[in-house]
């Protein structure tokens, strides 16, 4: 298991992500910034439009992808 925080996957904040690979941790982030959002913290609106952004065109958004797993394979087991 390894975490990244919300600002490590480019939103404003510190709350951790765990999970066993990349996309746990991705995915844990989206569900993140879609329910702050939801829930009004304007803070987090940019971060919730880039990442929905990355999910409608994910070619373009292999490089952010590839460098998200390969810090969090560099990570520290927790």
């Amino acid at each position: 298991m390894k975490t990244m925080t919300c600002r490590d996957l480019g939103g404003p904040c510190d709350l951790a992500h765990s999970g066993e690979t990349a996309d746990d941790v991705i995915n844990a982030q989206d569900a993140h910034l879609k329910e702050v959002v939801k829930a009004g913290d304007e803070a987090h609106g940019p971060a919730r439009k880039e990442m929905k952004g990355r999910w409608m065109r994910p070619r373009q958004a292999l490089g952010w992808y590839n460098d998200v797993k390969k810090r969090f394979a560099e990570l520290p087991e927790d």
